[in-house]
């Protein structure tokens, strides 16, 4: 799929889109599809686009993931997960419904903004504004993005540790196929925690890193601590590799557990800086989590920057 074809579908179903860079190298945010990131790259959209989401909605009936590069609230679960209001998993209806604006749009750069009330599974509402502050480079073969991710938190009332864990949490997502591989650099003694089931299986080690290969047995989710420095994506088929680190210099507070966990257990003090998921529908997700901090205030904002850079495999 090229850049223009998206932008047309996006143009069909109805939904705002803009685009930064360029037909070669650039973005596409879908403004009515969560502020979602579609990167092109070498002329060919690398991320994953689900056509019926984009063509459709989520509601009552399910949740259309449209693929893309998204802002979630984190943690998933626990008793403060914002995936859980209702008892049964679901993506914050306010994530779903917003409508992001373009507070300043560049060649290379876009900033866009929307308001977004969370429930967590406590049943406490916050509400928040969720920025994205998008940048765009270029150099030799490699495409660069940097992007500021903010959750600000606009309700009134001062919350404590007792009542809420927030961070803003960036889920990448692409199509797999065999071939294709998660990595990361590190050693026999990195600490490596499975978020689901067991992934030894598919965890090999070599040359000073971990690699893991997605697969159709099961989904898995490897998350990883502060101390590693980037993690990696090889699109074998596609040529690409991707690699994904994440600065909270200067940052207020320290990493969460974003985990997926049930509702009544709380979450571990063990925070996660990065995270790989593998579906057996064939699509994965590279992840970062930014800083959460024990007490919240009108105005506070919660950040994360990712850069992701794309170049020739």
């Amino acid at each position: 799929m090229t850049s223009k074809e998206l932008l047309q579908l996006f143009k069909t179903a109805g939904k705002r889109a803009i685009q930064i860079g360029n037909e070669q190298n650039g973005i596409i945010i879908g403004l009515d599809q969560e502020g979602r990131l579609f990167y092109t790259y070498n002329g060919q959209v690398v991320s994953r686009v689900a056509i019926a989401s984009i063509q459709g909605i989520s509601d009552r009936s399910g949740y259309k993931n449209p693929g893309g590069d998204g802002i979630w609230p984190a943690p998933e679960g626990t008793c403060f997960g914002y995936e859980y209001p209702t008892g049964d998993w679901e993506v914050p209806i306010g994530l779903i419904n917003a409508r992001f604006i373009v507070l300043e749009r560049q060649e290379n750069h876009a900033v866009i903004e929307a308001e977004i009330p969370l429930i967590n599974a406590q049943q406490l509402g916050l509400t928040t504004l969720f920025r994205r502050d998008i940048q765009l480079n270029t150099s030799g073969n490699k495409m660069i993005v940097r992007i500021e991710e903010s959750i600000e938190y606009t309700g009134k009332r001062t919350l404590t540790s007792k009542e809420f864990l927030l961070a803003p949490w960036s889920l990448c997502q692409f199509d797999w196929v065999d071939g294709d591989l998660f990595s990361f650099p590190g050693n026999h003694d990195t600490k490596i925690r499975d978020l689901y089931t067991a992934s030894n299986a598919y965890q090999k080690f070599s040359n000073g890193s971990y690699t893991y290969a997605p697969t159709e047995d099961k989904r898995y989710q490897i998350a990883l601590g502060e101390d590693i420095e980037a993690i990696h994506l090889l699109l074998k088929s596609k040529n690409v590799k991707i690699t994904r680190t994440l600065d909270t210099a200067n940052m207020p507070g320290g990493f969460i557990d974003i985990a997926d966990s049930p509702t009544d257990e709380k979450p571990l003090s063990e925070g996660i800086k990065f995270s790989f998921y593998s579906d057996p529908s064939h699509f994965v997700e590279i992840e970062a989590a930014g800083y959460g901090i024990d007490t919240l205030r009108q105005g506070d904002i919660l950040k994360a920057t990712t850069t992701t850079i794309f170049e020739q495999a």
